[in-house]
This record gives C-alpha cells, sequence and structure tokens, in this order.
C-alpha cells in the first residue's frame, strides 16, 4: 500500500512526534511542576511564631555561622548519630544536614521508600531505594518532620550555645521551614552577548540582571556566550573564536527566554550553536537534543559494535585489522547499561579486550551518555600479558557490576547490585543496522536478483539498514554503541519477565492501596525496564497505555528485529552473488505477487475501499492506496489453500510495523507478549500486541 499525506496550512509549523516523544511530552505536561512564584504577600507576610518568611530565612542564616564557629564536625555528626539521622557522607554533607534538623526539626523518612531525605539546595530529595534495580525519586519542598524534641549529647548543655540549640528543641517552637520558588534563574551566573539579538543588548542586560545575572563585555570566565541562530552561518565573531578557544558554552538566544519563562536554567548543551566546530566535537548528549535533531543524528549516526565480536569504532584498532580476543570459549567483550532515575544516571558502558596483528593486546574501555563522546570516560590502553589483561578485564567488569565475570559469560549466572550496571548480553552475529543494505546498495542488489522483480524489490526492503534503523529511532532504542538488534534470547527473555511480573504485581493491587505505593511499582518497573533496554530518552510508566505503546510493542518489536538481523545477517560487500535470493530463501517462505486481473485482487481492493478510512493525526490526514499485492505461502502455518477450505472464516486487517515483517514471514504470528487491564475496552483486557490473531483467524 501507498501512504498519502494531507495536510491543513495552518500546519506548516507544526511536526508529527515519534510514540516516544509523544510520550514524553505527555509526561512533562503531566509532571510540570508549577514554576510561577508566589505572591510576595505570602513571602513578606506572617508566618509560624508571627515571623516573615524571610526574617526566618535570616534567622537561620545566622544560625547556620554560629554552629559551624561553636560545634566541630564530630560533634555534628554526634548530635545526628542520638537522633538517628544519617552520618554518613562527607563534612559539606553533614554540616547542612545537622543543621537543618536543629533549627526545623528531623526529618521523618520517605513515605514511598522508608529511605532518608536530603536537602540540595532547591528540594528534599529521598536518597533510599525501591529495590537493587532503582532508586527512589520522591521529592518535596515540604517534607515531614518528627514532632519530636531533639535529643543532646551530655557535650551540648556545656557549649556556650546551649541557650540557642535548645530554643528549637521543642517542637512547637520550631518555624517551618518554606522554601522560596526560585524567581532568579541566573542567579552567580555572568553572561556575555554578541552579535545583533532580537533584543537590543542593553534590554538583555536589564532583564538578566532582574533574574539575578550579570552581562560581561568579554568571555574570560563567563558562564556562556549568547548568540544569535544565524551566527554560525555568518563564521562568528571574535568572542565566538575565543569562547571556543577556552571552552565555553557558545548557545542560542532562545536560552535566556527560555530559562526566564520556565523560571530555571536550561541546559546549555540543547542551546548549543558552535561547538561541534571544535576539535574534539559537538558531544551534546541525545536526550537533551531536540526531538527532530536527534532523530537526525540517530539516523545518520554509525554503528559502533554490530555484535559479541564487534571492534568498536571508537577505539580505531578495527582499522588496524583488530579482533575481540577469544580464549577457551569467551569472547572478551561487554556491553552494560544503567539507568536510575533517582541519581539523574543514565548511562552505557563497553569493554573489550582487542587483539591486533604481531599479537598486541589492548584494553578498550568506554563509559558515558550516548552522543556525548567528547565527555565520556574512555581509553585504549596495550597490555603486555595476556593473563594480567585478562584478570584486569575481571575486575572491572566486578567493579561495574558487583559480579564475578566467569559465571556470567559461561553460565549466564548474575544478580543486579544496588546503583551497579547491568550487563547488555549481546549474541554473536551482525545488527541488521550495520550488516543490512546501504542504501547505496538498494538498486545494484534488486537489479541483480533472480527473484521476480516486485519481490526483489520487496526483499530489498526488507533488506535494507533504513527500516530498521527508523524502527530503533521512533523506539528510542537507537544507541549506535549497542548493537540493540543483536541480542541474546535470553536477555529478550529477562525484557519479557520483567514486564510479565510488572503486569502480575499491578494486577494484584487494590484500588484503594496508597498513590505513593502504586508510584513506587511505576517507578522501579520504569528504571528495570530501560537499564535492560538501554534508551535515550527513558522516562517514568504513568498508565497501562503507555506500557502497551512503549514497553510491551516494543518488546515485540525488538523480538521481530533480532530475528531480522540473523536473517539478514552482513550483506555489506558485493551485492554481484544475488545476496537477496539468499536471504529470500532463509525466510522459509514463497512469496508471489498476486494478478490485478484475479478475483483476491479484486477482492481486497474491495475490502481496502469499504474498511479503511484516512486517518487524522493533528491537521494531517493520511490515507492508502494498493499499489503490490503479494500472495504468501508460510510454512510455519496452514497454507492459504487449506485456510480457504476452512469454515467460519473471515479476512481481517493485521497492520505491524515493516521492520517486523521478516519475523511474521519466516516464524508466523506469535501469541501477545501480555494483555493489560484497561477499564471500559474490550471487556477490561488491552492485548499488548500488533497482531494477536493467527493468519487464519
Amino acid at each position: 500500500m501507498k501512504l498519502h499525506e494531507t495536510r491543513s496550512q495552518h500546519h506548516d509549523e507544526e511536526k508529527i512526534m515519534t510514540r516516544k516523544q509523544k510520550a514524553e511530552k505527555q509526561q512533562e505536561h503531566d509532571e510540570k511542576p508549577n514554576k510561577k512564584a508566589k505572591s510576595e504577600e505570602k513571602h513578606n507576610g506572617s508566618a509560624k511564631n508571627g515571623k516573615s518568611v524571610d526574617e526566618i530565612i535570616m534567622e537561620f542564616d545566622k544560625f547556620c555561622k554560629t554552629t559551624s564557629q561553636h560545634l566541630s564536625i564530630q560533634q555534628m555528626r554526634q548530635i545526628l548519630e542520638a537522633n538517628n539521622a544519617d552520618t554518613s557522607g562527607d563534612d559539606d554533607a553533614v554540616v547542612p544536614r545537622c543543621q537543618d534538623m536543629l533549627f526545623y526539626g528531623a526529618l521523618q523518612k520517605c513515605p514511598v521508600c522508608g529511605g532518608t531525605l536530603e536537602y540540595n539546595g532547591q528540594s528534599y530529595n529521598c536518597t533510599g531505594s525501591y529495590s537493587e534495580w532503582s532508586t527512589c525519586t520522591y521529592s518535596t519542598r515540604e517534607p515531614p518532620r518528627l514532632e519530636e524534641p531533639i535529643k543532646f549529647p551530655d557535650f551540648v548543655h556545656e557549649s556556650s550555645i546551649s541557650d540557642l540549640l535548645l530554643k528549637h528543641q521543642d517542637p512547637k517552637k520550631r518555624p517551618k521551614r518554606e522554601l522560596k520558588p526560585s524567581d532568579k534563574p541566573f542567579t552567580g551566573m555572568v553572561i556575555s552577548l554578541s552579535g545583533r539579538l532580537s533584543r537590543t543588548h542593553q534590554d538583555w542586560k536589564s532583564r538578566i540582571e532582574k533574574y539575578g545575572g550579570k552581562v560581561a563585555n568579554h568571555v574570560i570566565g563567563v558562564t556562556c556566550l549568547v548568540v544569535p541562530p544565524t551566527e554560525r552561518d555568518r563564521g562568528g565573531s571574535s568572542k565566538v573564536t575565543e569562547a571556543l578557544e577556552r571552552g565555553i558554552p557558545v548557545v542560542r538566544e532562545a536560552w535566556l527566554s527560555d530559562s526566564i519563562d520556565k523560571m530555571e536554567p536550561m541546559p546549555l548543551d540543547a542551546y548549543d550553536v558552535v561547538s561541534d566546530l571544535a576539535v574534539e566535537g559537538k558531544g551534546i548528549p541525545w536526550d537533551q537534543l531536540d526531538p527532530s535533531q536527534e532523530a537526525l543524528e540517530s539516523l545518520n549516526a554509525e554503528i559502533k559494535m554490530y555484535g559479541k565480536r564487534g571492534v568498536h569504532k571508537d577505539s580505531k584498532l578495527d582499522k588496524e585489522g583488530g579482533v575481540i580476543f577469544e580464549k577457551d570459549g569467551i569472547l572478551y567483550n561487554c556491553a552494560f547499561s544503567v539507568c536510575d532515575r533517582g541519581r539523574n544516571v543514565n548511562e552505557f558502558c563497553i569493554m573489550q579486550l582487542i587483539m591486533v596483528p604481531e599479537n598486541r593486546l589492548h584494553l578498550y574501555f568506554k563509559r558515558g551518555k550516548v552522543g556525548a563522546d567528547p565527555r565520556a570516560e574512555e581509553r585504549v590502553e596495550e597490555r603486555e600479558d595476556v593473563d594480567e589483561a585478562i584478570e584486569e578485564f575481571a575486575k572491572l567488569f566486578e567493579e561495574l557490576t558487583g559480579n564475578e565475570f566467569e559465571p556470567w559469560e559461561r553460565e549466564k549466572k548474575i544478580e543486579k547490585k544496588p546503583r551497579k550496571f547491568y550487563p547488555i548480553d549481546m549474541d554473536d552475529g551482525y545488527d541488521v543496522r550495520y550488516g543490512g543494505l546501504a542504501l547505496r546498495q538498494l538498486g545494484t542488489a534488486a537489479a541483480h536478483c533472480k527473484l521476480d522483480p516486485f519481490v526483489a524489490n520487496f526483499m530489498k526492503v526488507l533488506c535494507s539498514q533504513e527500516i530498521y534503523r527508523y524502527a530503533l529511532m521512533e523506539m528510542g532504542l537507537d544507541a549506535p554503541d549497542l548493537p540493540v538488534a543483536m541480542l541474546t534470547d535470553l536477555h529478550i527473555k529477562r525484557c519479557e519477565e520483567v514486564l510479565l511480573e510488572f503486569v502480575e504485581k499491578f494486577a494484584t493491587m487494590e484500588e484503594e492501596d496508597e498513590e505513593q505505593a502504586a508510584r513506587a511499582i511505576w517507578s522501579d518497573f520504569s528504571q528495570r525496564w530501560f537499564t535492560l533496554l538501554h534508551s535515550t530518552r527513558p522516562f517514568i510508566f504513568g498508565d497501562h497505555q503507555e506500557v502497551a505503546d512503549h514497553a510491551a510493542s516494543v518488546l515485540e518489536g525488538v523480538r521481530d528485529i533480532n530475528v531480522a538481523s540473523r536473517i539478514v545477517e552482513d550483506m555489506s560487500g558485493d551485492t554481484l552473488d544475488d545476496p537477496l535470493f539468499e536471504r529470500y530463501k532463509r525466510l522459509g517462505c514463497s512469496i508471489s505477487p498476486l494478478e490485478k486481473e484475479s478475483d483476491d485482487y479484486a477482492m481486497i481492493l474491495k475490502y481496502v475501499e469499504k474498511t479503511y478510512e484516512p486517518v487524522k493525526v493533528g491537521e494531517i490526514s493520511y490515507g492508502v492506496s494498493v499499489e503490490n499485492i503479494f500472495e504468501v505461502e508460510v510454512s510455519a502455518g496452514p497454507s492459504y489453500d487449506e485456510i480457504k477450505k476452512m469454515p467460519n472464516k473471515m479476512l481481517l486487517w493485521c497492520g505491524t510495523r515493516t521492520s517486523n515483517l521478516v519475523r511474521h514471514l519466516h516464524k508466523g504470528f506469535l501469541p501477545a507478549v501480555c494483555a493489560l487491564p484497561v477499564s471500559g475496552y474490550m471487556a477490561s483486557i488491552f492485548i499488548c500486541v500488533e497482531v494477536f490473531i493467527t493468519c487464519y483467524a
């Protein structure tokens, strides 16, 4: 079928988003905090004990200075210990923790996981964990406190500031800590301006100073240099050149306006203009890029590791003939992932032993975020002693995962440890994004194929890299460093087990269960999921529809693409030997174009006309027309002739992604991964699969 697109006139400025981007936008809408500053009346008016909030803040600042002068760090730890509070961390963490407790009262435990709450300068965040897979994401500006007197060690009563400390011992006399929303997003920043901006430099200077920042006429020591978006095309001013030399961020003017609108400083990386002109490259994590820019980066990115035997491209050792070191049946190549929303961590890690000609062994290590290569921890080190290199490799594996290397590699025994990486179990083969036909090969591959021209063109599409690149990009599983399309069946099975465990756990929850408990289950599952399937844009699942769209459906898509990788294998070589015909034979089915004069062809045309209506997404209307129809005999199911003889049959739409077709043709339709309860729909059951019927339903 061919897709037709109709746009309304006023839609030119709008964008159609992928499924994951829609989820992000919806989540951002649901979770977006209220950034508007509270009224001056509330902050300047009366608070507890008849004091204004500003007066309490000033009193607390004075209290902190006094206690810092008269109490040692060790004494503060003893006070925390006497009140069963957290005493861990360095001095910079202990001092404010103790002062907050002495002045405002001891904090209660996190209402979600029972962990410890910690003040980070803007809010109180939990430092606890839901499980070994995930940390707590609870955050509040009004933490619960114990209505109990502070317990003091004996030395406090002999201290010169005992009266000051005892003054706040009674819970009834303690002031309540109210955190003002930040209305000065540029506090502590020095900003330089350059070029013709949408506002005059004087106007921007006034606004920047109003919101807490300062403006400098130079770039030495500034936070960033703000330029118009056209600065790159004009070649850049002397300020831009100097900023690049000094490693100072150069950002678009929109950074200023967006920071003011949202009342918080936006990430500088997301507004970068010219840093890709520097020697080390741009290095912006994909999760900080505009979604459309991220999509372009993904579709054009070089796949850096195609599978278990793939030497990582960034090591440069593949150009020297390097291969993954193998000994006693073990390939020394590991990939890892961790997604920790509580700590705001979403990283991958690659570790390889690479043997190059003349028996030179190298250790390659890379750790960081997708797209941020210049900032990644990366090294290539030559090793003279093989045994020492193997020992170091195993030691690094244990540091990253908390598990021993050989039991994992030989028996796949692994136990997830808190705040540690988890291995991505790669298989020995070629990721279809690497091994599939490149754009330049498509024409010649079809031209030299002995199949019917229509079938050859169909096979050309199924064996191309692009459909799989696009599918994984839309799913957000498109990291070029990780071979997501070459995973072991065991790893995919583990993903399925995590999904089914979550579905079962949520099904047993009662409606009256606390919201915080449900929130913990959702957050824990989300962090587990995006650790197993590393995403450039992880998020916390919020409802069953999101689980269906971004977990169950994605899992089936990854499973199908992995099957395609094993059928396609490596087609990067010469196309004169008819690789398409070889892949056609591997499918184990027959595909032939249906005669346009046949009754079946007419029946399907009529069926399309009667059952398919244009679909409207936003202001765009999508319609279809039939280009070609293929008759398929799949060995995994009954033949078409057998189906026609069956009673009580009905023709049904079986829509699916192009990236899933190879698996459908090779293995037939598979059962749904899971079913989720959805109120008021299909007897309260939502089938999480694109096609949940058999081909003869």
